[in-house]
Order: C-alpha cells, then structure tokens, then sequence
C-alpha cells in the first residue's frame, strides 16, 4: 500500500507557528468567548425589544379603556341633564317664564281633515292579556297525541 507523499515540512511549520506564537490559540479562545457573548447580548436585546413593546402595547390598551370609561360617563351625564331638561315640571316652568299658559278648552278649535283615520288607542295595561278562544282553535290543534294516537287506531280496526 502506498501512502501519499505528505508534505511533511508544512505540518511541522504550522504545529511550530502555533508553539512559538500562543496567543493565537488564546486570540482565538477570546473570539469565540467574545462572539457568545454577542450572541447573548443580541438574543437578550431582542426579549427586551419585544418585552417593551408588550408593555407599551398594554398601557396604552389601559389608556384607551379608561377614555372610554371617562366617555361613558360623560356621555351618562349629558343624558341625565337631557332627561332633567326635557323633564314635564321643568318644560311647564320654561313655558311660563316665555309667556305661554295653559289652553282654555273654549280656546280649542279642531281641525276635520277629509281621508284621516284615527289610530286605535294602545292599551298597556295588565288587564288588558289577549284570551284565546277555544272555538276559534282548530280542532287540529286540541287534539293531544294520545287522542291522535287512539283515533288512528280506531279507524285502522275498522278497516
């Protein structure tokens, strides 16, 4: 078997160069000590970046939760002072202070327009229920399944 003629002053010379010069190997040693430690710094940067920018995300969502709470509460008390404005005994002591006063029913004159028919007054009260009449039912609907069942059967024996 032949072995390749290796150069074998160029093996010598580049295991000297490391003997004579050590702080190659230290050099190196350093880089790659050095180039973890980039590494570190550069992952680290990297959660700090996405830590911060959670939190700026989450503060300004409490921000915009508390205008709108402050909204709401603005928008409730414009529609309180609505509703105290618009109120009947406040509109009747407006009206007095402009000079209107209450109509005299001699005063009253109404208006007979040809084509219009009243609308049918709204009873809200409670006794006012809806009672189903039995009658007007069709008898397909006071049927109950047993009976159903037992006519079925009935007109089947017969057959």
């Amino acid at each position: 078997m032949n072995i390749p003629n290796v150069n074998l002053p160029n093996v010598t010379h580049v295991i000297h160069a490391y003997r004579v010069a050590p702080w190659r190997v230290q050099r190196q040693w350093i880089g790659n000590a050095l180039l973890v430690v980039v590494i570190f710094a550069m992952v680290a940067a990297l959660y700090l970046n996405v830590t911060s920018r959670t939190a700026i995300a989450g503060r300004e969502i409490q921000d915009l939760t508390e205008a709108i709470s402050a909204s709401q509460q603005v928008s409730s008390d414009l529609q309180t002072q609505l509703a105290n404005l618009t109120s009947a005994e406040v509109m009747q002591q407006r009206a007095k202070e402009m000079g209107f006063r209450p109509v005299e029913p001699v005063e009253l004159e109404y208006l007979v327009v040809p084509g219009y028919v009243a609308k049918d007054a709204v009873n809200l009260s409670s006794s006012a229920q809806l009672q189903l009449n039995v009658l007007a039912i069709p008898p397909e609907y006071n049927q109950s399944l047993l009976d159903w069942m037992d006519e079925r059967l009935v007109s089947r024996r017969y057959q």
